[in-house]
């Protein structure tokens, strides 16, 4: 084994290596998901050392100097103050979903006009509508973080994968029953995953744009799907109030998670794949040990439905937002709330952490989208100007833009 780079990842902190096996070129990641402005860099080095042979005594200065430079990345404090941009008359009908490739340099909307449009976010010019489903669409998604590739789930009940570049459909995944709902791929963009309201689960080969598997089991629709940072594992939220965890690689049940008593409305692993983060309608979230699918927390303090729950990028804060009107803020390794985030005049249906993991992003029907600070729960900004709820908001990979998108059939950048 030969190491041919290292490169650095800002969110969550660490350090990928190139290396070459059998001539064939490969990569690792490092995760520093405990590294703050305080850590001894020199004593961290050591320790990755000894537990990566690929990292030399040749290469200490260099691994140092990396670490150094996210320390100063982790140190330096996001204290931007969002305006409005442009406002995007994104399609002729209400929007379905927003979603932003990995690096926010473009967006893609879907709608109930059946087609989805992708935009450039620096100017927000439309780049291409793709065009073809026969009926809303639904889901949508990047194929990040490559970013090439973008997949629609339709009310039509098929998925379709296109090129960014190009706007071509490359296939149409037909075999579902019903309307697919959510949709997800995998980490290394080799499959797509739908799951849909026929109870079932489909995973694909984005290659030649087979079906791979059928996931079955649910008595109930699939309402959300995610997979795991490594890739071998799938969760699927049902209505039937469980969360069923698949083995990717064969198809199988690994595990199923029964403790709601309501329906699923978010299903979510950490960044290391230890925790598994469920919100439900019965006004609870439930943190989950991935591996053997036990209950190892309720977090409870709603007075409604939870309608949205996420980690932060490193898997120490957890957010749920509920309809309620607020959103709270747990610490993973206590499970104790932190912070409660009052100011919604309606339900919270959106929640999501900025990659520094400092700042929360909530949507409510109240038209207004709110930045918070992520310790203290202070409310630090409010978006306004949509003139009906907002379903969809999201930061980009920088952190330093958001994009909204109402029912007001509008999406709105702002940087």
């Amino acid at each position: 084994m030969k190491l041919k780079s290292l490169l650095l990842r800002y969110y969550p902190p660490g350090i990928m290596l190139e290396y070459e096996k059998h001539g064939e070129l490969k990569t690792k990641s490092i995760d520093l998901l405990d590294l703050g402005p305080s850590t001894d860099v020199s004593a961290l080095v050591e320790e990755i050392q000894k537990a990566e042979p690929l990292l030399t005594a040749s290469r200490t200065e260099q691994v140092k100097l990396l670490i150094q430079r996210l320390q100063e990345k982790l140190g330096q404090n996001s204290n931007h103050t969002f305006y409005l941009f442009k406002v995007l008359k994104a399609h002729i009908l209400p929007l379905t979903n927003v979603a932003l490739n990995k690096s926010g340099s473009c967006f893609i909307t879907g709608s109930y006009d059946r087609t989805c449009k992708l935009w450039d976010t620096a100017s927000g010019e439309e780049l291409n509508t793709l065009e073809g489903h026969r009926n809303v669409v639904y889901a949508i998604a990047f194929n990040n973080p490559y970013g090439d590739k973008i997949a629609t789930g339709s009310f039509d009940k098929t998925c379709k994968l296109w090129s960014v570049e190009t706007g071509k459909c490359y296939h149409t995944f037909r075999g579902h029953t019903a309307e697919i709902v959510c949709l997800s791929f995998n980490p290394q963009s080799t499959l797509v995953a739908t799951g849909s309201m026929d109870t079932t689960a489909k995973l694909w080969d984005i290659q030649n744009g087979e079906e791979v598997y059928t996931l079955r089991g649910h008595p109930a629709e699939i309402i959300s799907l995610s997979f795991n940072t490594s890739g071998d594992r799938i969760i699927t939220g049902s209505f039937d109030h469980t969360v069923v965890v698949w083995d990717a690689d064969t198809g199988r049940k690994v595990n199923i998670l029964i403790g709601h008593c309501a329906e699923i409305s978010s299903a979510s692993f950490n960044w290391d794949c230890s925790l598994i983060l469920t919100g439900s309608m019965d006004k609870t979230c439930m943190l989950w040990d991935a591996t053997n699918g036990k209950c190892v927390a309720t977090l409870t303090g709603h007075d409604d439905e939870i309608l949205d729950s996420c980690f932060d990028y490193t898997g120490k804060l957890i957010a749920t937002a509920s309809a309620d009107g607020t959103a709270r803020i747990f610490s993973a390794a206590t499970r104790k709330c932190i912070a409660k985030l009052e100011g919604h005049e309606g339900e919270i249906s959106k929640i999501s952490f900025n990659p520094q993991g400092n700042r929360l992003l909530t949507g409510s029907s109240d038209k207004t989208a709110r930045i918070w600070d992520a310790q203290t729960g202070q409310c630090l900004q409010v978006l306004e100007g949509h003139t009906d709820e907002i379903f969809s908001c999201a930061f980009n990979y920088k952190g330093n833009i958001v994009i909204t998108g109402s029912k007001d059939n509008t999406c709105r950048i702002w940087r």
